[in-house]
C-alpha cells in the first residue's frame, strides 16, 4: 500500500504556536522533508523530535519530489514543512503532493499557523472576502503590473514582501490603488511583532527606507480608495442597480459592479440598497 504525505503547518516565529497533532505526527513519520534542515532542527530539538530530515527546497525540488513520491508508492510516511508556516502556501509543496496524489498516497494536511491569515485578522481591514497574492514580484514593472490588476477586485488585498522592497512596494501601491486604508504586518508571533496601521501614503513615507523595515513583511490593503467617490446616496444605488439588471445583470453582480463603480465596499452598496428599497415600501 501506499504510504501517507503529511503538510505539516509549523510555528511562524512563537515556537509554542504548534499544535498537539502536529508535534504527533512529527514524531511518527519516517521522514521529515523541511526547506532549511538547521532551521526546522531547532524547532525538533525544543520537542526532543529525532526524526530523520532531508531538504526539499525550491532549488532541488524536482529532484527531491521524484524521490520522495518513490518512497511514498512503497509506503513510507512523510511530512513536509517549510520554514514557517503551512507548506505550499508561497513555499514547496505544490509539486510533491502531485505526485504523491498520482502514486496514490494518502495526502493529510494537518492545519497551523499561516502569516497573511494572522496579518489579516489583526490588520482591522475587512476579513469577509480577501485576495492573497502571495509574494509581489521584485522586478517593479511586474509588481505595478499585478498591482494593476489587483485594482478592480472588490476584496481586502494580502501581499507578501521582503523587507528591502516595501518601501517601493507601498509607493506602488499608492500610485496605482489611490488612498487606501492599509497595514503593514511585521516579525509575527516574535519578540519585535508589529502592525502598522493607516493610509498608504503614511505607510509608504514611514517605510521609505530600508532601515525602517525588517523582519518579514506582510501588506494588507483595503478594497477601496477614501475620499474619491465622496458620500452615496441610497436612491443612487438603487438606481445603478436597477440599471444594470434590466441590461441583464443578475442581483448579485449588479451589486458587486455599483459597489467598485461608486468606491464603498459591496456590504455597505448592499446596506444602502436595503435603506433605500425599505422607504419605498
Amino acid at each position: 500500500m501506499a504510504g501517507t504525505l503529511y503538510l505539516v503547518a509549523t510555528p511562524i516565529g512563537n515556537l509554542e504556536d504548534i499544535t498537539l497533532r502536529a508535534l504527533r505526527v512529527l514524531k511518527e513519520v519516517d521522514l521529515i522533508a523541511c526547506e532549511d534542515t538547521r532551521r526546522t532542527g531547532t524547532l525538533l530539538n525544543h520537542y526532543d523530535i529525532k526524526t530523520r530530515m532531508v531538504s526539499y527546497h525550491e532549488h532541488n525540488e524536482r529532484e527531491r519530489a521524484a524521490k520522495l513520491s518513490a518512497l511514498l508508492s512503497e509506503g513510507a510516511s512523510i511530512a513536509v514543512v517549510s520554514d514557517a508556516g503551512t507548506p505550499g502556501v508561497s513555499d514547496p509543496g505544490f509539486r510533491l503532493v502531485n505526485d504523491a496524489l498520482d502514486s496514490g498516497a494518502r495526502v493529510v494536511p494537518i492545519p497551523g499557523p499561516t502569516a497573511f491569515v494572522s496579518a489579516l485578522v489583526a490588520s482591522g481591514l475587512a476579513t469577509d472576502e480577501f485576495f492573497f497574492g502571495g509574494f509581489l514580484p521584485a522586478r517593479r514593472a511586474q509588481r505595478r503590473a499585478q498591482l494593476m490588476k489587483a485594482r478592480a477586485l472588490d476584496s481586502t488585498l494580502i501581499f507578501y514582501e521582503a523587507p528591502h522592497r516595501i518601501g517601493q512596494a507601498l509607493a506602488d501601491a499608492l500610485e496605482i490603488l489611490g488612498e487606501r486604508e492599509a497595514a503593514v504586518a511585521r516579525e509575527l508571533t516574535k519578540l519585535h511583532e508589529e502592525v502598522a496601521r493607516g493610509r498608504l501614503s503614511e505607510l509608504a513615507e514611514r517605510f521609505a527606507t530600508e532601515d525602517a523595515a525588517r523582519g518579514e513583511m506582510v501588506l494588507v490593503i483595503d478594497r477601496t480608495e477614501i475620499g474619491v467617490h465622496g458620500q452615496v446616496s441610497e436612491e443612487e444605488i438603487a438606481t445603478r442597480v436597477a440599471e444594470l439588471e434590466r441590461e441583464g445583470l443578475d442581483a448579485r453582480g449588479a451589486l458587486k459592479r455599483v459597489a467598485r463603480e461608486m468606491g464603498i465596499s459591496r456590504s455597505e452598496a448592499y446596506r444602502l440598497l436595503v435603506r433605500a428599497r425599505a422607504s419605498k415600501s
